[in-house]
């Protein structure tokens, strides 16, 4: 309501010397297929933390933004996940309140008792949480309530067909909108952009 900038998403961009802008699209799976989306999700991680935290330093008005981070699911899935966030905050000194950490829904629903149990790790390091691409087929309706999450991030698929007439993307949008109100969960729409 106020316009005031709430916080920033870091994504991660390759600009190659010799072919230009690399899709994520077409590095990403390859990351995660080799099994470097690890170490790169860590150094993504301390990468956006550090920037936040330089950010918050030099602008006072960027004093209480908040950096998201996508987790991949092999990033998530990892047993000492908890303690190295727990390391980049401490290393690069941002607070942890603002850091807010996302996972897709359909990663969440891959092994919701881990799910849960790697969220509660990560909740105690007071940080937020998100369930990103939300809405996109995957039954997690009946376990949103036991997820320590945040904030819900309605998919753009939804989110761009809203204005359609033919479309009943509107009421998905505004029912998803008041579940997430209704669990005291943040929403955010993905997709509100210029083309």
């Amino acid at each position: 309501k106020t316009g005031k900038l709430a916080g920033v998403e870091a994504l991660v961009r390759w600009q190659h010397p010799k072919q230009g802008f690399v899709s994520p699209g077409a590095f990403i799976p390859a990351a995660e297929e080799t099994g470097l989306i690890v170490p790169m999700g860590s150094w993504i991680l301390e990468e956006a933390c550090s920037q936040m935290y330089l950010w918050q330093q030099t602008f006072p008005q960027a004093e209480n933004l908040m950096v998201s981070v996508n987790l991949s699911t092999k990033q998530f899935n990892q047993a000492n996940l908890s303690e190295e966030v727990a390391e980049i905050l401490e290393k690069t000194q941002l607070e942890s309140q603002c850091l807010k950490l996302e996972l897709t829904e359909s990663a969440a629903m891959e092994d919701v008792n881990g799910t849960i149990e790697q969220l509660v790790k990560l909740k105690a390091l007071n940080l937020k949480l998100s369930l990103d691409d939300f809405g996109t087929g995957y039954s997690s309706l009946s376990y949103l309530h036991q997820l320590p999450t945040d904030t819900l991030k309605v998919d753009q698929s939804f989110v761009g067909r809203m204005e359609e007439k033919s479309s009943e993307d509107g009421e998905i949008v505004k029912t998803i909108i008041s579940l997430g109100h209704q669990l005291g969960m943040d929403v955010i729409a993905e997709g509100i952009e210029p083309a």
